[in-house]
Order: structure tokens, then C-alpha cells, then sequence
């Protein structure tokens, strides 16, 4: 981050369209942003994760983990999860970035991104965000936990976002 106030805006990351709005917000700034895809694994949802994608506690997931970075700094640590019912056979479930990105590809796959909750928290960083997003001993973070719903209100995608909280502010802005 920068010494002015870096504000963020979650539509462009959840529109379904392909394009890759990390980058382009870090652009604004003049600042280049990339990410690395840390890992991509099946394993049993986490509580939180399964009562977020109206699944059975324990149920089969697939998380995508990216480190996104800043110029070369780590600011944000990204663990998206999505039912492996969604994803077998598909991108999401490889270790490879997807073109045009994971919403995009959900829109293709027949679940178009039609409402978002998100919630954010603040707390201090743990020993490993510490390290992970090389911040200082303590330092506080921002956590934004979002849930993507397709048709019929059903979940596709729960993300959650561990980011640095120095100089950010996350903005919302509503159509009604």
C-alpha cells in the first residue's frame, strides 16, 4: 500500500466479467498488482466454509490459496472455496490460473453471479499472516469473508480475504 488511502470496491471482483480487476485497481493507483496461486487442493469444508455454501459440515470442497501482491509486496492472502460438486472436471479444480478468472468461469459453467454478502472484521494478524504479508509484531488486519449466490439464492463461492489494514478502506456502493 501506499501512504494515501487505498479504497476498494468489490463489484468489479464479483461481476462475472473477465477481466482481471486486481490488477486494474492496483493500475489506478500506478502501482502494478499480480497474484500467486499458493495452492489448490480438495479437502473436507471447514464449518464456516460449509455453513457459507449451504453444505454439510465436513462436505468436499476444492480452495484455491493466492497471495496477491502489490509491486512485490504482499498484501492480501485469498483462500477461495467452491463445492467440488462445481468443480470436477473444470479449471477451478487445477493448479493453474484461470482466464479471465473464477467467477468468469462459474458464469460459463451455467451460475452467473446474481448477489454477493460480504462481511469484514478487523483483528490482529496471526503469527503466520505476520510473516506471510511481512508485517510488523503486532499488526492489525482486515478480514472481508464473501459469499457469491447464483440463481435461486445458491451459493457458488466463498471467499475469504486476509488483507493488510494499514491505509485501506473497503467502500460498497448499492444500485437500487
Amino acid at each position: 500500500m501506499t501512504d494515501a488511502v487505498w479504497t476498494s470496491v468489490s463489484l468489479p471482483y464479483v461481476s462475472g466479467n473477465p477481466t482481471d480487476a486486481w490488477g486494474a485497481e492496483a493500475a489506478t493507483h500506478g502501482q502494478t498488482g499480480t497474484q500467486q496461486l499458493a495452492d489448490v487442493t480438495e479437502l473436507p469444508a471447514p464449518d464456516a466454509v460449509a455453513d457459507a455454501l449451504g453444505l454439510p459440515a465436513g462436505a468436499p470442497v476444492v480452495v484455491r490459496r493466492r497471495i496477491m501482491l502489490l509491486g512485490e509486496q504482499p498484501v492480501e492472502l485469498t483462500d477461495s472455496y467452491y463445492p467440488a460438486t462445481l468443480t470436477t472436471g473444470t479449471a477451478l479444480a487445477e493448479h493453474r490460473k484461470i482466464k479471465g478468472g473464477a467467477v468468469a468461469l462459474l458464469h460459463r459453467l451455467g451460475y452467473p453471479p446474481r448477489s454477493v454478502r460480504e462481511d469484514v472484521t478487523a483483528r490482529l494478524a496471526t503469527p503466520a499472516e505476520q510473516t506471510a504479508l511481512e508485517l510488523p509484531d503486532p499488526a492489525c488486519v482486515l478480514q472481508l469473508s464473501r459469499v457469491l449466490f447464483t440463481d435461486g439464492e445458491q451459493p457458488i463461492e466463498a471467499s475469504i480475504m486476509t488483507m493488510t489494514a494499514q491505509n485501506r478502506r473497503l467502500r460498497y456502493q448499492l444500485t437500487l
